[in-house]
C-alpha cells in the first residue's frame, strides 16, 4: 500500500482526538477539578482540535461513585456545565467499555445530549456485545467506533474474522490499538493495510489508538498517518495509564494543516500539566513500561511496580520473562 500524502502537504481527512481525561483519568482516578477541565477544553477549540473525549461511560452499579471523579461516568449534565451548548467544531465524545457499561440506561437519545461520538472499547472476544452498543447508539443519532484492544495478542486469523464482521456493521470507525505498547512501526504498516483494506471495502474510517511503552507512540501514529488511517488519538504530555499514549503536542507539530495550533497547548502543560506532576501524578515512559511492552503484557505488573517505588528492574524483567514462559 503506498503513502498517502508527503511530508509538506496535509490531509483535510485527518481527525485528533484528544483523550487526556479518559487515558490520563485512568492515572488519577479521573480526579480532574473542572477548571482543568473547562480549561482543557478551551485549549482543544483553540489549538484546532477535531474531538474531546471527557471520559467513560462506566455502570454506576460497577463502579462505586465515591472511588471515583466524575469523568468515569460522563453524565450529561456534568459534560454540559463545562461546554454549555458547544457552540463550536469540536466534537464530544465518551467510551462504553463492553461489559462495564450500562449502555441503555445512560446513554440517551443525541438530541438530549452534548455526546457527538461514543466509542466502544472491545477485546476480539467480545465483539458481538460490542456491536450491539454500536447499532443501539446508532439508532440514538451518536457517530460510532469500535476500538479493537490488545491487538498485538490477537492471530492474524481472528482478526481478519473481526474485521470482516465490523465491517459489515453501521460503526463509523475502526480503531487500531496498541494497548501494551508493543507494536513496532513495520508491525503498525501492516495493521494499518489490513485495516485500511476492511475501510475501503466497508466505506470506514481507521483510527489509531497508541501507548508509548517503547517509546514509539509518535512514531507508530505517524507512520499509520503515512498509510492513510486518518482518526489520531493524543494527550497532552502523553498523560495517559502507564507509559501514557502520542503526546498532543508532538503530533500538532508534525501536521502541517494550519487550523492546528500547537501554542495554546503549550500553555495548557505550563499551566496545569506541570501542576499535576508536582503534585506527584504518575505517568510516561520508563523501564518497568518498557519491560511489560517488551514482552506484549499488560501494564498491570508494571504500574505496581511503580506504586511500589521499586528499582530492581532486573528482577523485575526475570519475573516478566518466567511469566511469559508459562
Amino acid at each position: 500500500m503506498q503513502k498517502k500524502g508527503e511530508l509538506v502537504s496535509f490531509r483535510p481527512d485527518i481527525k485528533v482526538v484528544d483523550c487526556t481525561i479518559r487515558d490520563g483519568g485512568l492515572v488519577n482516578n479521573f480526579e480532574f477539578t473542572d477548571e482543568f477541565v473547562r480549561d482543557l477544553y478551551q485549549t482543544n477549540i483553540k489549538s484546532g482540535l477535531d474531538y474531546m473525549e471527557f471520559g467513560y461511560k462506566a455502570s454506576k452499579d460497577m463502579f462505586d461513585v465515591n472511588k471515583f471523579g466524575k469523568w468515569k461516568f460522563c453524565n450529561d449534565q456534568d459534560i454540559i456545565d463545562i461546554v454549555g451548548d458547544n457552540d463550536t467544531d469540536l466534537k464530544i465524545s465518551v467510551m462504553a467499555d463492553v461489559g462495564r457499561t450500562d449502555f441503555k440506561r445512560d446513554i440517551t437519545d443525541k438530541a438530549n445530549s452534548p455526546i457527538d461520538l461514543v466509542r466502544t472499547a472491545t477485546y476480539i472476544n467480545t465483539i458481538p456485545a460490542a456491536l450491539e452498543i454500536v447499532e443501539y447508539c446508532k439508532n440514538k443519532g451518536y457517530e460510532t467506533s469500535i476500538n479493537i484492544m490488545a491487538v498485538s495478542k490477537s492471530n492474524d486469523s481472528d482478526l481478519d474474522d473481526a474485521l470482516e464482521l465490523i465491517g459489515k456493521s453501521c460503526v463509523d470507525t475502526i480503531y487500531i490499538v496498541d494497548s501494551y505498547g508493543s507494536l513496532y512501526p513495520e508491525q503498525m504498516r501492516r495493521l494499518a493495510a489490513k485495516y485500511l483494506e476492511c475501510g475501503e471495502k466497508y466505506n470506514k474510517k481507521i483510527g489509531i489508538h497508541a501507548h508509548n511503552n517503547q517509546q514509539l507512540a509518535f512514531a507508530n501514529t505517524i507512520e499509520t498517518l503515512t498509510m492513510g488511517v486518518s482518526y489520531l488519538d493524543s494527550t497532552v504530555s502523553s498523560m495517559g495509564r502507564g507509559a501514557g499514549n502520542c503526546p498532543t503536542e508532538l503530533l500538532l507539530g508534525f501536521l502541517k494543516n494550519p487550523k492546528y495550533n500547537i501554542t495554546p497547548v503549550l500553555k495548557f502543560i505550563e499551566e496545569h500539566i506541570n501542576k499535576l506532576k508536582a503534585e506527584g501524578v504518575v505517568w510516561g515512559y520508563d523501564i518497568p513500561y518498557l519491560l511489560t511492552g517488551r514482552l506484549n503484557q499488560h501494564p498491570r505488573d508494571a504500574i505496581q511496580f511503580t506504586a511500589d517505588k521499586r528499582t530492581d528492574y532486573a528482577d523485575f524483567f526475570q519475573y516478566l520473562y518466567d511469566k511469559e514462559a508459562f
